[in-house]
């Protein structure tokens, strides 16, 4: 099976001139780097705001000293080590801390640094913990990102979450659909394995990361379609990206040829305040505005989409915001107020929960010791 070579050396990027190179060093002594040939060759590097250059090229805007590490406070969501139980029907088992590309925008790029360490090679604790609570009937793998993992190491975990009656659906988040396709349609073992456990009562969902059209190349639309003939279903997911997809035609489009290759529209995600993810944050309003210009140029299918903030209290969907006003809803909770209608004021600034006035009363803000890592560090 022929692979694209991985690249984790920034100097070795001759396509960027070199006193640029030496500048994003700085950077990636902080933030690795990883991406591989097959992507870095969607780039136009004539276009220095090529969108895909944006989303796995290092930037010197990630020095700046902003955010939290762990916006969400997933460190308060663990059960185990190495599994997350925040809904009650949802688990989450991170089960790799390496990606096939390290976005800049990541909302754990936490990881990315080598003084951080939450995924375990030993799932045995989260698969016990998941056994022992039959409220868990669906269960996310994610990271990093699984399909980094051999086609063994995923079965041997897939096989015993399929021997957990109450588990019906796994779901496995993954950038590699797009990000190195052949790794999909060209292991018939991976696709044997899906097909196998993949069934019309307990379906394996994949959670595609597509963020620019310019992604869904014809190898990309080759790894979907076999994905879905071995009985995946696949969704995607994306944060709306300041500079990379903050153009309604652009997510328009995406809507469009995702929706056309089978591929379900599930979330536009709002980017989380994270360390070193300024460049890419865009105010509450612009991003609905943003996704309503996108809608009105889509089916239904392309409609079905949800713009979403996943927050330390919950998935707060985005339902409207007009005349100073935002109107949400809590679309997941952890605290149980699933569907609570919220009305706040919103800044034309705010870009965050935690920006609109009066937001403290619908949840409990992390101490200081839930993220112990400071932006500074």
């Amino acid at each position: 099976m022929a692979q694209p070579k991985y690249i984790t050396d920034v100097s070795k990027l001759t396509q960027i001139p070199k006193p640029e190179r030496d500048a994003l060093k700085r950077v990636t002594e902080k933030y690795a780097f990883r991406a591989n040939d097959y992507y870095l060759g969607l780039i136009d590097w004539s276009n220095p705001d090529d969108p895909i250059r944006k989303l796995v090229i290092p930037n010197k805007g990630e020095l700046k000293e902003y955010g939290r590490w762990d916006a969400s406070a997933e460190k308060t969501n663990y059960v185990v080590p190495g599994c997350q139980h925040k809904y009650t029907t949802t688990a989450v088992l991170i089960v790799s801390e390496v990606c096939g590309a390290y976005c800049r925008y990541c909302f754990r790029k936490r990881l990315f640094r080598n003084d951080v360490n939450e995924a375990i090679s030993n799932v045995e604790p989260g698969l016990e913990y998941i056994a022992a609570h039959p409220e868990i009937n669906n269960v996310l793998l994610t990271g990093g990102d699984p399909l980094i993992l051999s086609t063994k190491r995923l079965r041997n975990i897939i096989q015993r979450l399929r021997a957990i009656e109450h588990v019906q659906v796994i779901r496995i988040g993954s950038k590699l659909p797009v990000f190195n396709p052949m790794r999909i349609y060209e292991d018939q073992e991976l696709l044997e394995l899906i097909k196998e456990y993949s069934t019309p009562e307990k379906r394996i969902y994949i959670m595609a990361h597509i963020n620019h059209p310019v992604e869904l190349t014809e190898q990309a639309k080759q790894a979907f379609d076999a994905l879905i003939s071995a009985g995946a279903i696949v969704v995607n997911q994306t944060p709306i990206l300041k500079g990379i997809n903050d153009d309604p035609a652009v997510l328009g489009e995406l809507l469009n040829k995702i929706s056309w290759a089978g591929v379900t529209p599930y979330y536009f995600f709002v980017n989380r305040p994270v360390a070193g993810n300024s460049d890419f944050v865009l105010p509450l309003k612009k991003l609905y505005e943003l996704v309503e210009q996108a809608k009105a140029m889509t089916s239904g299918l392309g409609k079905r989409v949800r713009l979403v903030m996943s927050h330390v209290s919950g998935k707060i969907e985005i339902l409207a915001i007009e005349k100073g006003k935002a109107y949400l809803k809590y679309h997941q909770s952890r605290d149980n107020a699933y569907g609570k209608f919220v009305v706040l004021d919103c800044p034309d600034n705010a870009a965050w929960f935690d920006d609109l006035p009066g937001n403290e009363q619908y949840w409990d803000k992390p101490t200081d010791e839930d993220d112990p890592m400071s932006a500074a560090s």
